[in-house]
């Protein structure tokens, strides 16, 4: 979860987010050395009497302006088309989860069990037990096993939703008439807090995503406990 005047992303809890942060951290120093770059030019022309100012063309520095930044494109494009990829790759999920965004709630169906399906509504201020966050908790978490595939197949009911957890690196549109899907895998168990990144009405910043990682053998006693 996120805390009061945190400045960077959250501790990435997948493997996926830990190939964003990566790339974050990539990218951000390559903006930092282009900074520096035209900082210092900058500062040389404001503290440097200019000098050859009849000269019409210089085919050195358009040769130089030209094909650094077709090279540093490159260099951000590559393993951002690879993170991409990676994230749109499905192979063999050992569970599959269907979301279903409403206003404004969440509803969650487990597609390889019978009658396990249930709505997730944010837990009013006022009902809030002590320790618990407010607008993010739910009255029925997402249990899913850790250390295993899981399939997210996203869809919604009225309006656009977003269903999204930034610790696990997913954000998928909830769109009526569509279904999309995702990917995820925690390598750790854990509570991992999300909400709905769509503006989708009024109370839109009250349908939290909670989900709740654990062994699968505690997986299979809360699903056995359920049906």
């Amino acid at each position: 979860m996120a805390y009061p005047f945190q400045t960077g992303l959250q501790d990435a809890t997948s493997p996926i987010m830990e190939e964003l942060l990566h790339f974050h951290d990539h990218t951000l120093m390559i903006v930092f050395l282009i900074s520096t770059l035209v900082l210092y030019i900058i500062s040389s022309m404001l503290t440097t009497k200019l000098t050859h100012t009849n000269t019409m063309d210089a085919q050195e520095v358009e040769t130089i302006w030209t094909i650094l930044p077709a090279v540093i494109l490159i260099l951000i494009a590559l393993p951002s088309l690879r993170i991409l990829y990676m994230m749109d790759e499905i192979n063999n999920p050992s569970l599959t989860v269907k979301t279903m965004g409403h206003q404004w709630y969440w509803s969650y169906e487990y597609t390889d069990y019978e009658d396990l399906d249930f709505d997730s509504y944010m837990i009013p201020t006022q009902e809030l037990k002590p320790g618990e966050l407010r607008l993010l908790e739910v009255d029925n978490r997402l249990i899913l096993p850790m250390e295993m595939t899981v399939r997210m197949l996203i869809s919604s009911e009225d309006v656009l939703h977003s269903w999204a957890v930034p610790s696990l690196g997913l954000k998928t549109d909830a769109i009526p008439g569509r279904l999309n899907q995702i990917s995820l895998m925690a390598t750790r168990p854990g509570l991992y807090y999300g909400q709905c990144s769509e503006i989708c009405g009024s109370n839109h910043s009250f349908m939290p995503i909670v989900l709740e990682l654990v062994p699968y053998s505690h997986f299979e006693e809360w699903s056995i406990t359920l049906l």
